[in-house]
């Protein structure tokens, strides 16, 4: 099988995904032809500023190129590049940095093609004009399915896995990076930063790294926070080296303290398998999935209060903490990107 592997885009998160499905599906013996939207997306927008300049220098009426342009130009060489390796599928990962009038010209070339949509449940709208487009779709929100197949008549799960290579137990530290008692990693959304706003830190050192721009700038929170967004080695390290790490599911619908917010999602997001893979003890808020997997070995929390009695008992409670790290990576064992991968090759070459 041949495949053109579409990259998301983003630099961060979804390339995280992208990254463990391009090492599975070598392994797997799929040949792959990669496109790099994230660079090219940059570069279309170089190109026709530039380009823009030299029109208005020109004549400063002319029309000039906007940003659905940038991401036609950024988009259109995926089809040369399907046609001329002769791929059996192009996939998507993610699709949403996409232009959708290239999806409608592969589809025209007959092009089979599948889209991992990654942003379910809170991208759903957008995602169903991918999903209308491509032959097969998986999503990694199992309560979207049903969204999808009035869209696709072959749509799947997708559960959100862990790269071994990436996410494993290790004693070795790194002294130029934090040791928290509490740790967080991730973007601060509105729901998140009302939770932990909400809870008393005193004596407790919490570690929060990644974007909070909604923060208040006198919000005491301000005191733990790291304001940078973290690549996944380093991520793992500072999980290892944490005594609890948290994990904290979105629910915002965009970016914003007033943006409208999902209910009702049932999977978990990267970070709880990543987390358990590492060894780290973490505490997480609810969702069905959670201990579907985990049992009762991961402790949840409903509100601010339950996260901080939480918080409070197990940073007191070294001895049972330590036995309950050690055993959550064997329950992840089997939830790899190889397993998953495994699963949809089995969809793409059965596909009818």
């Amino acid at each position: 099988m041949k495949i053109l592997i579409v990259h998301p885009g983003a630099s961060w998160s979804i390339h995280d995904v992208w990254r463990g499905l391009t090492g599975a599906f070598e392994r797997q013996n799929v040949e792959l032809v990669h496109y790099a939207m994230n660079g090219r997306l940059q570069e279309s927008a170089m190109f026709l500023s530039q380009l823009n300049r030299q029109l208005l220098r020109n004549n400063p009426r002319s029309p000039t190129f906007g940003a659905a342009d940038y991401l036609y130009h950024a988009s259109i060489g995926a089809l040369e590049r399907a046609l001329r390796h002769e791929v059996d599928w192009v996939f998507f990962v993610s699709g949403l940095y996409f232009h959708m009038q290239v999806f409608s010209l592969l589809r025209k070339a007959n092009v089979k093609m599948a889209v991992l949509l990654t942003e379910s449940p809170y991208a759903d709208e957008h995602e169903q004009s991918v999903a209308s487009l491509v032959d097969v779709v998986f999503t990694n929100e199992r309560t979207s399915l049903d969204t999808f197949r009035p869209m696709c008549h072959s749509v799947h799960y997708y559960q959100h896995a862990y790269d071994p290579a990436v996410h494993y137990p290790s004693e070795d530290r790194n002294e130029a990076i934090g040791s928290h008692d509490v740790i967080f990693v991730g973007t601060g959304f509105q729901e998140r930063c009302d939770l932990l706003s909400a809870v008393d830190w005193s004596g407790i050192d919490l570690g929060l790294y990644g974007s909070w721009g909604l923060l208040g700038s006198r919000n005491t929170l301000r005191r733990s926070l790291i304001n940078e967004v973290v690549p996944n080695e380093l991520t793992t390290q500072l999980y290892r080296q944490a005594k609890i790490g948290l994990n904290i599911h979105r629910t915002s619908i965009g970016y914003g303290r007033d943006v409208p917010r999902i209910t009702g999602a049932e999977s978990m997001n990267p970070r709880c398998y990543e987390l358990a893979a590492s060894g780290t003890f973490f505490i997480t808020d609810n969702r069905p999935e959670v201990k579907e997997v985990f049992g009762s070995a991961v402790p949840t929390f409903d509100g601010p209060e339950e996260l901080e009695a939480q918080i409070h008992y197990w940073l007191t409670h070294d001895e049972e903490r330590l036995a309950i790290a050690a055993a959550l990576p064997e329950l992840v064992r089997p939830h790899t990107f190889d397993q998953r991968v495994s699963g949809i090759i089995d969809v793409l070459a059965h596909f009818r």
